[in-house]
């Protein structure tokens, strides 16, 4: 008897591979960090090689699991390709968008919501990251949308918006500004210093992280400022200070894969027009 190699079992080892670990791959496949560690050994079972070397706290891939990558992702692409086209005029799913933290809170609560409304049997698949993630698994076809931030004549633009320093008054007075930033890349923090360094002001990053929620509490707590859009804190006014530089404009854009289903069309619409009214 041929063994069968279930595809959820090999969509959980991709996205352990592609994600750097079994954390943020749970979050992708949405189970939790025990059921993916099932799931893995059940593929080793199955397969009888050892996929995963664990290194600390890193996962490195063993010959076996590395040649088992790339017919992992054929059997995926197939699979996927497969469904659409039997499904074909039905809203089958799933619809795969990701997008950067900046737009998360609204479009999870609004577009998604909104999505999930007009087509009830559609499913959605959201994965949060920065753009520069996003754009490489658009170009591996493992998202068919992208929701991003780039230059503000990027030919894929929907709107573009001005860049805004954030957090107290006080710290601009200071001789060392002190910054908040994510981690790099990150076109935010490179703008912020740019800036700073045009100006002849001294800074000293005070709070890095990869997490925009961090961020935020790093800004209100005082702890240093940042640059960013209206999106960052939409109650808050911008921080405005004689002695702070001006900053870029940045687009918002939308991207998305050349071949997509009905449910994936119909949200890259309904994205379009949510990120044009922000």
């Amino acid at each position: 008897m041929p063994v069968n190699l279930p595809t959820n079992l090999l969509r959980s080892f991709v996205a352990i591979v592609d994600t750097g670990s079994m954390l943020n791959a749970s979050e992708q496949v949405f189970v939790t960090q025990s059921a993916l560690s099932l799931q893995i050994k059940r593929l080793e079972e199955l397969v009888q090689q050892t996929l995963f070397l664990r290194e600390g706290r890193r996962l490195n891939l063993t010959s076996a699991g590395t040649v088992l990558l790339d017919y992992a992702r054929r059997v995926l692409l197939l699979h996927d390709e497969a469904v659409a086209a039997v499904s074909a005029g039905r809203f089958a799913g799933p619809a795969r968008i990701g997008m950067v933290q900046d737009f998360a809170d609204t479009l999870l609560t609004g577009l998604l919501s909104r999505f999930s409304e007009l087509h009830p049997d559609a499913q959605i698949y959201a994965r949060v990251a920065g753009t520069a993630e996003l754009q490489a698994l658009l170009e591996r076809r493992e998202l068919d949308i992208l929701l991003g931030f780039a230059a503000p004549n990027d030919a894929h633009a929907v709107t573009v918006a001005p860049m805004s320093w954030y957090g107290e008054t006080a710290l601009v007075d200071r001789e060392v500004i002190p910054l908040a930033v994510l981690e790099e890349p990150c076109r935010f923090r490179e703008a912020a210093i740019r800036a700073l360094e045009d100006a002849g002001l001294q800074w000293r990053i005070t709070v890095e992280t990869p997490n925009l929620a961090t961020l935020k509490a790093a800004v209100g707590a005082g702890l240093g400022i940042t640059c960013r859009t209206h999106l960052f804190l939409e109650d808050s006014a911008a921080l405005e200070h004689e002695r702070l530089p001006s900053l870029p404009r940045v687009a918002a854009i939308l991207r998305s894969g050349d071949k997509l289903d009905k449910a994936a069309q119909r949200l890259a619409e309904l994205a379009r027009e949510t990120v044009a009214a922000l």
